[in-house]
C-alpha cells in the first residue's frame, strides 16, 4: 500500500473516535488493527475472468436468485447516481449493475466485479462492516476508514441461507451527496425477496406454512413461512417468521409443527386438503391468532404429483398412476366426454392431432378443468408412459420461475441441491409439460422459452451446454393472449407458437351436462371415503345447482360437494343443511331456490309437514286446526326448541332442515310461545 495519495488532516484521520455510532467505532478499530492508515490507497487485487466466473459458479444459486432481484431495485433507483453490488459471504464483488457514470467512477477504487471489500481489505465499508458485525450498515462519506472511498454512501444487508447462515450481501452504493434515506429500505426488501425465494426453492419438496396475523400480508414479503419434515419436525423459518413468533432459528429447532401452531400434522393436511376457506386460522403457541396457507408437494403424502399451494381449499387434480385413481375418475378424453356438445366437438379436435407434436392451448375461465383436460390428452397420447408434469406461472415467484423451468448446476449454496436442479422441461423429457397459466408467464422469459421449443435444446442456469428434450406442450390460460399481444405483455411469436390448436372449455353455467357431472364428482368422493355411501343429491337442490351462475366453476362445485359429502347423513342424499353457509348465501341472493334460499315458503311447509306429524303422534291436533301455515310452522320449532332446551342443531337435525330455516323462524316461535303462555 502507498501512503503518498490523499493526504488527510490528524482531525480526520481521528474521526472515527467521534463517531456516535458503536459500530462504525468498532469497525474503525478493527480497521487500525489491520495495520490499515486513512491514507492510504489499497492495491487492488482483481480476480482474472476465469477466478471470477469460478466465485460465480460456486455461488450459483446465490446469483440465480439475486439477480432478478437487483435488476427489479435497479428500476426503482435509476439515475441516482448509484449502483447495486452482490457479493458472495468473503466480501468479493460478483455481481454490480447501475448507472454506467458511477460505475466508471466506482471502478476508481476497485468497486467491480472481482474485487474484494471485506474490512481487512478496505478498511470500514457498509459491506465489509456489514460481514463483519452481522447486520445491515449505512457507512456514509467520512464514515469510510480510507479516504479514497469517502465519496460513497453504502447501504449493505447481509443474506442469509435457508438456514441462517450468512452467504453474501446486497449492496446499494452511491454519491455521497445525494444520500437517500429510503435507500437501506429498499435494500433490506431486496434482501428479504431473495432470502424468501431461496427458502421455498430448498424446501419445496416438504411441507410449508405461511401466516401472517393479518390476511391481505399472505403472499407478501411480510409473511413468516415456516418449513416442516413429513412427520411434522421443524427444519427452518424465515426472517418474518421468527420476528411474529418472537424466537430464534435456534430456538425454534426445540419445536414442531403442533407445539408452533397448536395443530398435528395429519389434522393440518387434511384441513388443507379437504378445506372451502380461503385461508386457515391457527392459533400460535404464545395464544395469538394467525391466517395460514400451506404448500407441499403432494407426493410426499401418497396422494399425487406436483407442488399443491392450497389456501385452505383443494381443487381436484389430475391423478397419475398409482396415485388417488377413482373408479369414476376423470383421467382419460373419454372420461370428460359427458354429454355436453360443445366438451364433445372440443374433444373430437383434440383427438385428431394427438401424437402429432401439434402444441395445444387450452382457454376458458379459471376452475373450468384446464388441467383436468391436459392430463386427459397426456394420458390418451402416445406418450401416456412418459412423465407429466405440470407447472403453474402465476404461483411460481417471477425470479424463480427461469431456474423453475430449466434448472441450475452444481453450486456451493448451502440449502440447495448439491448436484444442482433438473428443470421441469428437462423432467418432461419423453411426456408432457403442461404450462398453466402461461400469460402470467413474465415477458423476459417468454424469448427463452420460445427457443426452447424451437430448438429442443434446454441450457440450466449456470451450464456451459446445451441439453436436448423431447417435449409435448400443452399450454392453457384465462387471460386474452390477443389483447395482451396488443399490449405489449406477451410475446406474438410465442403464441403462434404454442397455438398449434387452441381450444375453449366452456364455463360451468353454459354447459348441458352438470347433472353428469356431478354424479362423476359424488362417485369420486364416494370412492375417496372407501365406497362406503352411495352419494345423491336432493332434487330440488339439484334443481338450484342449475340455476347457479358457479363462478368458481368445476373447482367451486367439486370443493362444494366434498364438504356436503362429509356431511350426510346414512342415505347420502345431499340436502340444503349439508351444503355451506356462503353458498346458501349466494343461493338466497339470486334467488335459485331451497328452503335457505328464500323460496316461498319451502322452509315454512319443511317445518310444517314435520309439525303435522308431529302433532298426530303426540295428539297436539290443535296446532294444525285453522291455523296458519306460517304459525304452525313457528309453533312446532318453539315445541322442538323446548324439547331440546334451547339447541338450535339438536331441533334442526330432529326437523330434517338447515340451521338456518330455524333461526329465520326463531322470532316468530318465541312469539308464538309467548301467546301461548299468556293464554296458559
Amino acid at each position: 500500500m502507498r501512503d503518498d495519495v490523499h493526504p488527510v488532516s490528524p482531525a480526520a484521520a481521528n474521526r472515527s473516535k467521534a463517531w456516535p455510532a458503536p459500530a462504525i467505532q468498532k469497525a474503525h478499530e478493527r480497521s487500525e488493527t489491520f495495520g490499515l492508515r486513512a491514507s492510504f490507497r489499497p492495491d487492488y487485487d482483481i480476480l482474472s475472468d476465469t477466478g471470477l466466473a469460478l466465485k460465480r459458479e460456486q455461488n450459483q444459486v446465490l446469483c440465480a436468485h439475486a439477480m432478478p432481484v437487483m435488476e427489479t431495485l435497479r428500476e426503482q433507483i435509476v439515475n441516482t447516481q448509484s449502483m447495486i453490488v452482490l457479493t458472495n459471504a468473503e466480501g468479493l464483488i460478483l455481481h454490480s449493475i447501475g448507472d454506467d457514470d458511477f460505475l466508471h467512477r466506482a471502478e476508481k477504487v476497485a468497486l467491480r466485479p472481482g474485487a474484494n471489500w471485506a474490512e481487512d481489505r478496505q478498511g470500514t465499508n457498509a459491506i465489509g462492516t456489514s460481514l463483519a458485525e452481522g447486520c445491515a450498515m449505512v457507512v456514509h462519506g467520512d464514515q469510510h476508514y480510507l479516504a479514497a472511498n469517502r465519496f460513497l454512501t453504502c447501504s449493505s444487508v447481509p443474506i442469509l441461507d435457508p438456514y441462517g447462515d450468512l452467504i453474501g450481501v446486497l449492496d446499494v452504493t452511491g454519491d455521497h451527496r445525494s444520500y437517500h434515506q429510503h435507500t437501506m429500505a429498499l435494500a433490506k426488501m431486496s434482501v428479504q425477496m431473495i432470502e424468501n425465494h431461496l427458502f421455498s426453492t430448498a424446501f419445496r419438496d416438504v411441507l410449508q406454512v405461511s401466516f401472517h396475523g393479518r390476511p391481505e400480508f399472505l403472499g407478501t414479503l411480510m409473511e413468516g413461512i415456516i418449513a416442516f419434515t413429513d412427520d411434522g419436525r421443524f427444519l427452518s423459518a424465515n426472517r418474518s417468521a421468527q420476528f411474529q413468533l418472537g424466537l430464534s432459528l435456534a430456538a425454534l429447532r426445540a419445536h414442531t409443527l403442533s407445539s408452533l401452531f397448536q395443530i398435528s400434522y395429519a389434522q393440518l393436511i387434511d384441513r388443507l386438503t379437504h378445506g372451502v376457506a380461503p385461508h386457515l386460522m391457527l392459533n400460535l403457541h404464545n395464544g395469538a391468532v394467525v391466517c395460514a396457507r400451506g404448500q407441499f408437494r403432494r407426493a410426499s403424502f401418497g396422494l399425487e404429483r406436483g407442488a399443491v399451494d392450497v389456501q385452505g381449499a383443494a381443487a381436484p387434480r389430475p391423478v397419475c398412476a398409482k396415485a388417488r385413481q377413482p373408479a369414476a375418475g376423470l383421467s382419460r378424453l373419454s372420461d370428460l366426454d359427458t354429454g355436453d356438445a360443445r366438451v364433445s366437438a372440443l374433444i373430437a379436435k383434440v383427438r385428431k392431432v394427438l401424437g402429432k407434436d401439434i402444441p395445444i392451448l387450452i382457454t376458458g375461465e379459471t376452475g373450468t378443468g384446464k388441467e383436468l383436460l391436459a392430463q386427459a390428452i397426456h394420458n390418451d397420447s402416445p406418450r401416456r408412459d412418459g412423465p407429466f408434469i405440470a407447472v403453474n406461472c402465476a404461483s411460481i415467484p417471477e425470479s424463480l420461475i427461469e431456474s423453475e423451468l430449466f434448472g441450475y448446476e452444481e453450486g456451493a449454496f448451502t440449502g440447495a441441491r448439491r448436484k444442482g436442479a433438473i428443470g421441469r422441461l428437462m423432467q418432461a423429457n419423453g411426456g408432457t409439460l403442461f404450462l398453466d397459466e402461461i400469460g402470467d408467464m413474465p415477458y423476459s422469459l417468454q424469448v427463452r422459452l420460445l427457443r426452447v421449443l424451437q430448438e429442443r435444446m434446454v441450457t440450466p442456469l449456470g451450464a456451459m451446454r446445451s441439453v436436448p428434450v423431447d417435449v409435448s406442450v400443452i399450454c392453457a390460460t384465462h387471460r386474452n393472449l390477443r389483447e395482451m399481444i396488443a399490449q405489449n405483455q406477451f410475446r406474438e411469436d410465442l403464441y403462434y407458437r404454442i397455438n398449434g390448436l387452441a381450444v375453449r372449455l366452456p364455463a360451468l353455467r353454459e354447459r348441458s351436462d352438470l347433472a353428469v357431472v356431478v354424479q362423476k364428482m359424488l362417485q369420486w368422493e364416494s370412492v375417496e371415503s372407501g365406497g362406503r355411501q352411495a352419494l345423491s343429491v336432493a332434487a330440488d337442490v339439484m334443481a338450484a345447482f342449475g340455476r347457479h351462475a358457479w363462478p368458481g366453476n368445476c373447482r367451486q362445485l367439486a370443493n362444494l360437494l366434498r364438504t356436503a359429502a362429509a356431511m350426510v347423513e346414512e342415505n347420502g342424499v345431499i340436502r340444503w343443511e349439508h351444503l355451506p353457509d356462503d353458498f346458501l348465501e349466494d343461493v338466497r341472493g339470486a334467488g335459485c331456490g331451497g328452503d335457505d334460499a328464500g323460496q316461498g315458503d319451502s322452509g315454512v311447509s319443511a317445518v310444517a309437514d314435520v309439525a303435522n306429524a308431529d302433532a298426530l303422534a303426540t295428539g297436539e291436533a290443535s296446532v294444525r286446526d285453522g291455523a296458519r301455515l306460517q304459525d304452525v310452522a313457528a309453533s312446532v320449532v318453539a315445541m322442538t326448541l323446548a324439547r331440546y332446551g334451547g339447541n338450535v342443531s339438536a331441533a334442526a337435525r330432529a326437523l330434517g332442515v338447515s340451521r338456518n330455516t330455524i333461526y329465520r323462524r326463531m322470532p316468530a316461535a318465541q312469539s308464538q310461545s309467548g301467546r301461548s303462555a299468556e293464554k296458559d
